[in-house]
């Protein structure tokens, strides 16, 4: 393998590109659930309600994706002073 494309390796991703990538996860979890239950309701319901259900469930995935996104990427964490030594007697 090229040695410039380890090197990419070497270094963690970040709060906000981890928050990015479960984000996007969890959105094309909710597109593939949307999907199936279009497919599956084929027969057995009007188009119209079978949009209003694939609606509902594409509205819980842009909610979940964004908040999801928005408190994994928040601010930079809290540091802790360091404890402080008791004094000898």
């Amino acid at each position: 393998m090229n040695a410039d494309l380890l090197a990419l390796f070497d270094i963690a991703p970040g709060g906000r590109v981890i928050g990015a990538i479960v984000a996007f996860t969890f959105f094309l979890v909710f597109v593939g659930i949307a999907i199936i239950a279009f497919k599956a309701m084929s027969r057995t319901v009007k188009m119209v309600f079978r949009l209003a259900i694939v609606g509902v469930i594409m509205v819980i995935a842009v909610i979940g994706t964004v908040s999801l996104w928005y408190f994994s990427s928040g601010g930079s964490p809290k540091l802790k002073p360091p404890a402080e030594k008791p004094a000898r007697r």
